[in-house]
């Protein structure tokens, strides 16, 4: 009984550490020849993801919902939202940006390696009946 009760805990030990790796040590996906992408965090709520922009560098077209950026390392990028003119910007470490939901793509075009945190914002969710739903958004009159 005893050796039964040490297996069955040293099984559901080994299933809980697998199961928080894959959650926590994502690998990073290679976006472009030169762009990295890791998510660090994904939950209901969030996803959180580390971006690294070698110089010239590009992110394709890509979207994200209603997100915040912090620059961890800084450089000069171009922004062209769907349907926009390019737009160039300095990051400088340290800055915060609350963006709205956005297609768009990307372009380093600066000297040095950009390093970024994006945070987005998921949709509020509700429980029906022991069911999750997307929260409903009233019709404007």
């Amino acid at each position: 009984m005893k050796a039964m009760n040490m297996i069955s805990k040293s099984l559901l030990t080994g299933l809980i550490l697998m199961m928080s790796v894959g959650l926590y040590a994502q690998d990073p996906v290679k976006v472009a020849s030169n762009v990295y992408k890791k998510v660090v965090l994904d939950n209901e709520k969030v996803r959180v993801i580390q971006v690294e922009f070698a110089p010239g560098e590009v992110a394709p077209w890509h979207k994200h919902p209603t997100h915040v950026i912090y620059v961890l390392a800084g450089g000069k990028i171009e922004i062209t939202d769907k349907g926009k003119k390019p737009m160039e910007m300095e990051l400088k470490a340290g800055d915060a940006m609350y963006m709205a939901a956005v297609t768009h793509m990307a372009k380093n075009v600066g000297k040095t390696t950009i390093k970024l945190v994006v945070t987005e914002m998921k949709p509020a969710h509700k429980m029906i009946n022991g069911e999750t739903m997307k929260k409903e958004v009233p019709a404007k009159m």
